[in-house]
């Protein structure tokens, strides 16, 4: 970076300076926790000298570093070829009607409150509103060091089980959403998408927007006619941005495909995708008659359920890390 040439080729510039970011992310916090332990270790020698209070104190900072260090472990779980990368997220209501993509939207700023909690970025790509309420989907760009590695164990079927909002009798309603995420890969991997068999449509973006974003044909969809994979962004402020974001997250799908397939395992698993209805889920969401939060596949719970649906989910996520880690 310090080399007189490095700002001419702003595209590579900035990749150098993201993959800096993703490294001194793990590397900072790691020189910082040494140094806080040597001087731990010298106030240890002198605690003898200072007396009971002296030591109480020093205790109290040994059980904040320990559970720091304990937070730090989790860059370990983060072995993937993409786990640093920005993540694309995409959740679909299922089964529930309007209480469905009411959940969609109950998702989405659960995620967007997670992710600002960890000062990442989200930009919402496309999104489909609901007929009479909530979203029935909508994909969206995590942008941070090792947003993927953090957010892969969300992928799955998420359950919630509510009095509904939407029914005059106050009927409990259960609900169903997927939620699918893949790493955002970019210019330097290898995947060739030829012209021919791509098919671009234009249309007028709808939703929230400025009198330029409603008014023209900025609205950018790309349909992969071989594998027919759609990506769709509207939310640029040109129908050539547009097309740069749809095409990469339809880069990213079709790597991610061709990458699972490579392995036999995820393949495997792949094969028997599972229906966004009862009995798939991997977490459930209950708000009535009680509160609960749990996976399914760890077992880990919590009855804060306000909490973990305001951004609260990095429990959820490292039981999750730590037993597949466990299994490897």
């Amino acid at each position: 970076m310090a080399h007189s040439a490095f700002w001419q080729d702003s595209a590579t510039a900035n990749k150098v300076v993201q993959k800096l970011k993703a490294l001194k992310t793990v590397s900072e916090p790691w020189h910082k926790h040494q140094k806080k332990i040597k001087e731990t270790e010298e106030f240890f020698h002198l605690s003898a000298e200072e007396g009971e209070d002296f030591l109480s104190h020093l205790n109290v900072d040994l059980d904040k570093l320990t559970e720091e260090l304990g937070n730090l472990e989790f860059y370990a779980f983060f072995g993937g070829e993409f786990d640093k990368n920005n993540a694309i997220l995409s959740i679909n209501a299922g089964a529930g009607g309007t209480e469905a993509c009411d959940w969609v939207s109950m998702l989405l700023r659960m995620y967007t409150r997670w992710a600002q909690i960890h000062d990442y970025g989200v930009s919402v790509t496309d999104i489909l509103p609901g007929e009479e309420a909530g979203i029935k989907n909508v994909t969206a760009i995590i942008k941070g060091p090792y947003a993927y590695g953090y957010l892969r164990p969300e992928a799955g079927v998420h359950r919630l089980v509510r009095i509904s909002p939407f029914d005059a009798n106050k009927r409990r309603h259960t609900s169903f959403a997927s939620v699918d995420v893949i790493p955002e890969v970019e210019g330097d991997i290898e995947i060739e998408i030829k012209p021919e068999e791509l098919r671009i449509d234009v249309f007028r973006a709808g939703g929230k927007g400025g009198q330029h974003v409603n008014t023209t044909d900025s609205a950018v969809r790309i349909t992969h006619l071989p594998s027919g994979l759609v990506a769709q962004c509207q939310n640029e402020r040109s129908q050539h941005q547009n097309k740069q974001v749809a095409l990469n997250i339809l880069k990213s799908r079709l790597y991610e495909i061709r990458h699972r397939e490579q392995e036999e395992k995820v393949s495997a698993e792949n094969a028997k995708k599972q229906k966004i209805e009862w009995g798939s889920q991997i977490r459930s969401y209950v708000l009535h008659p009680y509160n609960l939060v749990k996976d399914h596949r760890t077992d880990h719970e919590t009855g804060d359920a306000s909490g973990v649906l305001d951004g609260k989910i990095d429990k959820f996520i490292e039981a999750y890390l730590r037993k597949i880690k466990t299994k490897t």
